[in-house]
């Protein structure tokens, strides 16, 4: 009976789990992170997510690989096979810490959007509004959030296919509008590279929070119905989607409205339809957007509360944490990051208007070492397969070495950039506090 009660229900179809997937990473790093990359780097930004995404490839196929030859490991058993528990201790608190920060930005930007209607409600309310929603979501069985995942994402996805197409017709000249020369814009206001060749390293911070969440595949794997089977269909699929719902956004954001003129109040998305002339659609990309960003807490959420459940599998988090309710969900896992992220919801009651900006560059420190540490546990674990699997990183070992030493190249050079002084220190700080709590932990 036991046993029973700490175990997560396998309630997730293939379909749930690519579009939890998505989902992490459809959400504020695009639809309003996008207007932070584009004043560091305008139109060459684009750049930035190609390459984002090439390193994005390679971390989810060692991940899938992975899962496939050790089933039912997460990103965080496979860490602790590789390296033993104390570096799958830091490795699973920093996970867990980094998507609280995630859910809290996206709820803070749930509020922002909502701020599009209701002007005078300060943020912090708002945002605390849709932290409760959120939060009643994740309390109920995994199937049904699974499902109601599912349609979020749908949602968004959607409107990013309606923008692309609409913003192609504005471009082209078939849809009338009150831009004169669309194309103009991609080489006047300083050209591709406004801020040279290090605009685009610089944007490279927000960039990987826009892509962190892809590794959600491997937490959500121990929750999956024939995982083996529909994880290579997964990972293929997110990649390559996410990569063209990333760059086609941005550049015809970049040739409706002037990179330089892109105000960061309101999202460049509903930015470029009030620009267009369609100030009507502005109100219905800005719902959609609310729907996206609200579907990026309610992975965000997913992603804390089983990584907590995987620790205390595992000894590396109270026992207390293996308590699964009726509905098979763990639920105090949940409850400790609601509090915490209503706490984290609360600064932006002490700074609205910065709370934002500050809280997205810290996910983009972290995610790159929980990318870091699936490439290292890949290369660890590789040789010691029993027969290896029919899907895999090729080329192994030099394309995980590759992305290694892009994502620690880009990682230093963030620490050294004045502009990131903030997600710097709060980084190292955290780091530091969960290497020393690992040295005293004992299993």
């Amino acid at each position: 009976m036991e046993k029973k009660q700490q175990d997560l229900k396998k309630g997730l179809l293939p379909r749930h789990v690519q579009f939890i997937a998505l989902a992490g990473m459809i959400g504020t790093g695009i639809f309003k992170g996008s207007s932070d990359t584009l004043s560091i780097a305008g139109p060459s930004v684009v750049l930035a997510y190609l390459l984002g995404g090439l390193l994005l490839l390679i971390v989810m196929v060692a991940l899938g690989e992975m899962a496939i030859a050790h089933p039912g490991m997460n990103v965080q058993h496979l860490v602790n096979k590789a390296f033993g528990h104390r570096v799958s201790f830091i490795v699973g608190w920093l996970y867990w810490i980094n998507w609280v920060i995630v859910t809290t930005v996206e709820l803070l930007a749930g509020g922002s959007f909502l701020q599009y209607w209701f002007p005078n409600i300060p943020l912090w309310l708002l945002s605390f509004l849709c932290a409760a929603v959120i939060l009643g979501i994740n309390s109920f069985h995994v199937k049904f959030y699974g499902e109601l995942e599912f349609w979020f994402a749908g949602i968004k996805i959607f409107a990013l296919i309606a923008f692309i197409i609409l913003g192609c017709l504005i471009l082209s000249g078939i849809l009338p509008s009150s831009i004169d020369n669309p194309i103009s814009n991609y080489t006047s206001h300083g050209g591709f590279f406004p801020h040279g060749i290090g605009g685009i390293f610089s944007a490279f911070l927000v960039v990987m929070f826009s892509y962190g969440g892809a590794e959600l595949i491997g937490v959500a794997v121990t929750e999956t119905q024939n995982a083996k089977k529909v994880l290579p269909k997964i990972v293929k699929g997110t990649v390559w989607r996410v990569i063209i719902f990333y760059i086609c956004p941005i550049l015809i954001i970049c040739g409706i409205v002037p990179w330089d003129k892109v105000s960061g109040v309101d999202s460049p998305f509903v930015q470029v339809f009030s620009t267009a002339g369609l100030p009507g659609a502005a109100n219905i990309m800005n719902f959609v957007l609310l729907t996206a960003v609200l579907s990026a807490a309610n992975s965000g959420i997913y992603a804390t509360s089983r990584t907590l459940f995987s620790m205390a599998q595992t000894g590396e988090a109270p026992k207390l944490l293996l308590k699964v309710s009726k509905n098979g969900t763990p639920i105090n896992g949940i409850l400790i990051t609601g509090f915490l992220i209503l706490i984290g919801v609360f600064l932006a009651y002490l700074a609205p208007e910065n709370i934002i900006n500050y809280m997205m560059t810290i996910p983009g420190f972290t995610i790159m070492l929980i990318w870091i540490s699936i490439c290292f546990s890949q290369l660890k674990l590789r040789p010691q397969y029993k027969e290896k699997p029919f899907f895999q990183v090729k080329w192994f070992p030099f394309t995980t070495i590759l992305a290694l030493i892009g994502l620690i190249t880009i990682f230093i050079s963030f620490m050294f950039n004045a502009q990131n002084k903030v997600g710097t220190i709060v980084c190292l700080i955290i780091l530091l506090l969960l290497v020393v709590f690992s040295l005293k932990h004992k299993k």
